[in-house]
């Protein structure tokens, strides 16, 4: 066990998806790793070879030197570009090289989680250099965000669904929900004083209100409230998806119910995807 005892959940719910995704691709065809995912431009095997880079950088593996082709129309910032070149790469490797690669990467990953020494708060340089900086409790629990939204990925690729209520997934959900207050009060633009609930079902079950307060900062926590001004009822993967930009709301309306302002609804809407 690592030595601060606070930064075990995030690795542990670290370990428990990205094994999670090794199991998943070990058994498949070489056609398989081909199949589309949510993620726009991204195959099976581009995911994992996203998992695969990130994971090396942070063993401190220097960066493939590598040229993308300009014909990729989904990068189109410069963190898209830095995060295609861990991907593109590896677009002509096998399916034997791509299992090969991603287990020997957890099997060291591990053995460094096993033997962190740094203190929670200590910083971590990833990605784009300092201007990125972030503790490496946060770092942590990112990359079980990060890891188990992918594992997601995969799994709606490959007709396997699992792993929605996983310790990665409660991870998951506290980081997205971290961002509604900001997404409803500044980005979607919602009056002082409005209150938007959002009542999600499924493996993970939750409930919470944001309130905008007079001085148009907003709060959240899992109190009920009379008369909000919206209401969003949804299942706990449609909630996911959304907020990590998979599918745009109109795709899913089947699967949101609203109720109250439908103005400020479409607002919310249209800010919820928070990932980059």
């Amino acid at each position: 066990m690592t030595v601060h005892p606070s930064l075990q959940p995030a690795i542990d719910a670290w370990t428990h998806s990205v094994e999670a995704v090794s199991d998943l691709v070990r058994p498949l065809a070489e056609s398989d790793w081909n199949r589309a995912t949510e993620c726009p431009g991204w195959s099976v095997r581009d995911v994992v070879s996203h998992i695969i880079g990130v994971e090396c950088e942070m063993l401190g593996e220097p960066r493939p030197i590598h040229t993308l082709p300009r014909d990729l129309r989904h990068v189109t910032d410069e963190f898209s570009r830095y995060i295609e070149v861990q991907v593109d790469v590896r677009r002509c490797h096998t399916a034997p090289e791509m299992t090969s690669e991603l287990e020997y990467t957890i099997i060291r990953r591990c053995r460094q989680l096993r033997n962190e020494t740094r203190p929670p708060q200590a910083t971590v340089r990833w990605p784009l250099g300092t201007a990125n900086e972030q503790t490496l409790e946060r770092t942590l629990a990112l990359r079980a965000f990060d890891v188990w939204t992918h594992e997601q990925d995969l799994r709606r690729a490959l007709g396997v669904p699992g792993n929605l209520d996983s310790p990665a997934a409660v991870i998951s959900r506290d980081f997205l929900l971290r961002a509604l207050p900001k997404l409803v009060a500044e980005d979607a633009g919602a009056r002082p004083g409005s209150t938007v609930v959002f009542d999600v079902h499924g493996p993970l079950e939750f409930l919470r209100t944001v309130r905008v307060g007079p001085q148009g900062k907003a709060t959240i926590d899992g109190s009920v409230s009379l008369g909000p001004s919206v209401t969003f009822a949804l299942d706990w993967e449609t909630y996911a998806r959304l907020a990590c930009g998979r599918v745009r709301p109109e795709a899913v309306a089947d699967r949101v119910k609203i109720d109250g302002d439908r103005e400020l609804a479409g607002a919310v809407l249209r800010e919820f995807a928070v990932t980059p």
